[in-house]
């Protein structure tokens, strides 16, 4: 099994491409180069999203699925 170690500006890239065709501003996503075990898309104080990759589970897989849980934690 493979753990991500830091998140690449190539997939940060491809998330923010996920998240601007569902119309969310930049300003208001994070994206923590560190992922965990497991992944989480939340909703900080702040208001801002918060998209942690998952560190375990493999990006393609993991990013494929993260679209429903913006749409979740969005209300969208």
């Amino acid at each position: 099994m493979t753990v991500l170690q830091a998140v690449s500006f190539k997939q940060i890239s491809r998330i923010l491409e996920l998240t601007d065709q569902l119309g969310l501003n930049r300003e208001w996503v994070e994206i923590p180069l560190t992922p965990e075990a497991p992944g989480v898309v939340r909703k900080l104080p702040n208001g801002k999203l918060e998209i942690v990759v998952d560190a375990v589970q493999p990006f393609e897989q993991w990013l494929a699925a993260l679209e429903p849980q913006i749409k979740q934690v969005t209300g969208a």
